[in-house]
């Protein structure tokens, strides 16, 4: 094992530093959701018991995936806790002063910093991009069902592109039964109408194999061949129209059950088709990388505001970071929503927080010991 460390040139002094850095920060993380758990747990245990949740659910389906989502969430707080908390402690105990006397300088100092960083980094983006998504599908069910049964099942006047010169519109969609009313589709070829249906009610067929599966009733076709016109009708047709219910009627959460390259796709998708309300979805999407990026930056700032030893203990640099962390969050949660509401590039918008904190990570280093 020890010829393994040296072969990746990690040396026992960056063992030491990544051992404290992640057990910190993975202990961390347990302390404060458990506590999370608790308070959560006893918000909605009214709404547990008034919508007869049953105990396999409320383990498996909603706390299973309630963990890791908000330790991946506030991923960047429990980063700063242990940075600044184990660094601290090794300040007080003189460990930092013993290091630097022995001629290592304080970017030396930082190099296992930056591994445990990148652990963190790659760690937090796998399982945002990748692992994550998929217990969202439980998580945002469980609490539609039995915490938020307001969520929006309806939605009103939608028209999107679903092929090359072909146009889809629905009056009125109803998520309960997966089913529209008033459906027109209608095909253009040199920008002339050529083809045009019209359908009193189509409904998304759940128990096909096949995805894009429709069933539209009381429909009537309209062919438009030059001067002549062809009316067909008929009560009932099965066909394939490349749109589904999630394309039109997007629920709270949404963006968060889709992998990172299902959000690509979508994002896509959505695009080609001329639909506007894709901006949560690629907020999103650079929001991933992003996060996982300001590991690095916040891992500087914590090592260098902590790594001075203080007569009054670790009190007022925890104050400091904490601080530094939960403005971080906000700010970030500002920039997102800004991009959402205003026209402002997403990538831009939930970049402009780490643009920010490292001129915050470049002073701090500039102050610290030597």
């Amino acid at each position: 094992m020890e010829r393994f460390w040296r072969l990746l040139h990690i040396s026992r002094l960056d063992r030491y530093i990544i051992g404290k850095y992640l057990g910190t920060y993975f202990f961390s993380i347990i302390l404060i959701i458990s506590i999370a758990v608790v308070f959560d747990f006893n918000e909605h245990l009214d709404k547990f018991i008034e919508y007869n949740a049953t105990l396999k659910g409320i383990l498996f389906d909603y706390y299973l995936n309630f963990v890791p989502y908000y330790s991946n969430l506030f991923s960047q707080l429990f980063v700063f806790i242990a940075v600044i908390f184990f660094t601290t402690k090794l300040a007080e105990n003189s460990e930092i002063i013993a290091m630097m006397s022995t001629g290592t300088s304080f970017n030396r100092l930082l190099r296992p910093y930056m591994i445990g960083a990148g652990c963190i980094c790659v760690l937090t983006y796998l399982m945002g991009a990748y692992v994550i998504p998929k217990g969202n599908i439980n998580r945002i069910k469980f609490e539609q069902q039995y915490m938020n049964r307001d969520h929006n099942i309806y939605t009103n006047n939608v028209q999107l592109k679903v092929d090359e010169d072909v146009i889809a519109y629905i009056a009125r969609y109803d998520d309960r039964f997966k089913m529209g009313y008033d459906f027109t589709l209608d095909k253009y070829e040199n920008k002339k109408l050529v083809k045009h249906l019209q359908a009193m009610t189509i409904q998304y067929d759940t128990l096909s194999e096949k995805p894009c599966h429709w069933i539209i009733s009381n429909y009537q076709t309209r062919d438009l061949q030059g001067m002549r016109e062809v009316i067909s009708s008929g009560g009932r047709r099965d066909t394939f129209i490349n749109m589904e219910p999630q394309d039109f009627l997007i629920s709270p959460g949404q963006q968060e059950t889709l992998t990172t390259p299902e959000l690509a796709t979508y994002i896509n998708r959505q695009k080609a088709r001329g639909f506007a309300n894709i901006k949560e979805f690629e907020v999103e999407y650079y929001k991933r990388v992003a996060s996982s990026f300001a590991v690095f930056i916040l891992t500087v700032i914590g090592a260098s505001l902590s790594a001075r030893k203080r007569k009054n203990g670790m009190g007022m640099t925890l104050g400091i970071g904490l601080g530094l962390s939960v403005t971080y969050i906000m700010f970030q949660t500002m920039s997102a929503t800004f991009a959402i509401n205003a026209n402002f590039h997403p990538m831009l918008a939930v970049w402009i927080p780490n643009f920010i904190y490292v001129f915050i990570a470049f002073y701090c280093y500039k102050k610290a010991p030597r």
